[in-house]
């Protein structure tokens, strides 16, 4: 193959992680290219709440959040499958926002600053040769000098280079979203416990809700592969989240998934490519900060390619100083948000946990600030 073009810095994955990332870099001088397998505008499974740590920071990318009106949420709900329930005050606070709303303006923030932004762009491979990376694409060959995985929970990179975390035999979950209009208060995002599962609903721009659920693949195993069924059959045995389904207005006429989705632990580093995002550890969505975690990751990245780029670092140091600094960023999280999964999705635990939580919303609080940390 011919190589195409060279470049500085090369992220593969144009999400939240790897906008951010390109547009840092840019900034910085550095020659980027985002390869994107999709074409902007377009929907993606996720939450779409995002803890206020990151307003700051996407304000300095650009994004004029100030003038966007943007639904402002400070307060949790969390439902047994039985119907039983705790409220509490989120200690930071949220806002939510659409990823095709959120995406898009990245990216036309990203063009701005020059960034080459490649849509409905395959990565085939990576190969780390003679202190560069040689990128194989569905659009050419392009070679990098520094090269990151920005390409969210799982690809077909994972599968080439084996990563570790393919090994692991843990419960896989599948993913399932929708844009609904419902008559629920816009300053609450709401976790409902079902069996096998959990659905979180906050509300986004335009007086549209994000109603996303997490379910063990069992489920739709079950239900014959048939979401509407899984829906009516598992989610609707929580009786608030049967009156939610029964009365929401559903604004896509399918839903948005994803399967195969892992929770197991993921490095931050593969073959000299620096992981980014989902790609380098997936905090369990029932937190609602993955989003921030992904922003955030991205800075992590930015100041350790900074370095090497201008020379103070070699290779070996920017990939070591990139994974110390997003383990203590995140590692803690992590844990916290494994645990707290364990109660959530089984009738009995997570009963159990709101009973025993009710009376004390100190340590529910503590609880949300250990997934969750300070601004950007």
């Amino acid at each position: 193959m011919q190589i195409d073009s060279k470049y500085d810095v090369a992220i593969i994955g144009g999400g939240l992680a790897g906008l951010a990332l390109s547009i840092q870099c840019a900034r910085a001088g550095y020659n980027t290219i985002v390869f994107e397998k999709d074409k902007y505008p377009f929907h993606k499974v996720c939450g779409e709440y995002i803890s206020m740590e990151s307003w700051d920071f996407l304000i300095s990318l650009g994004l004029p959040l100030n003038d966007w009106g943007l639904p402002k949420i400070q307060q949790l709900i969390v439902t047994a499958p039985n119907g039983e329930s705790i409220t509490e005050l989120l200690p930071l606070g949220g806002f939510g926002i659409s990823r095709y709303k959120l995406d898009d303006a990245l990216a036309a923030i990203a063009k701005k600053e020059n960034v080459d932004l490649f849509e409905n762009t395959k990565v085939n491979n990576i190969h780390f040769d003679n202190d560069h990376h040689q990128i194989e694409t569905s659009n050419g060959l392009f070679i990098s000098s520094v090269a990151c995985a920005c390409y969210g929970k799982k690809a077909n990179l994972d599968v080439k280079w084996k990563r570790s975390f393919l090994k692991h035999h843990s419960q896989n979950y599948v993913g399932v979203k929708y844009h609904v209009r419902v008559p629920l208060p816009g300053t609450q995002i709401a976790l409902h416990n079902f069996p096998g599962g959990y659905c979180g609903i906050s509300k986004i721009e335009d007086e549209r809700f994000c109603l996303c659920y997490l379910t063990n693949s069992n489920n739709l195993k079950k239900s014959g592969q048939s979401v509407s069924v899984m829906e009516e059959k598992i989610l609707k045995q929580n009786p608030v989240l049967k009156k939610l389904l029964d009365e929401a207005i559903f604004l896509f006429e399918e839903p948005v998934t994803i399967a195969q989705i892992s929770f197991a632990k993921k490095s931050q580093t593969e073959n000299h490519v620096l992981c980014v995002g989902d790609a380098a550890g997936m905090i369990t969505p029932l937190c609602g900060n993955g989003m921030s975690m992904a922003l955030h990751a991205s800075k992590i990245a930015a100041e350790s390619i900074s370095s090497f780029m201008n020379q103070e670092i070699v290779r070996d140091e920017m990939e070591k100083r990139y994974q110390k600094n997003w383990n203590r960023q995140f590692s803690s999280r992590l844990r916290t948000g494994r645990i707290i999964q364990r109660f959530f999705g089984n009738p009995f635990w997570s009963t159990w946990l709101i009973r025993i939580m009710k009376p004390f919303p100190s340590i529910v609080r503590a609880l949300i600030r250990q997934t969750h940390g300070d601004k950007i």
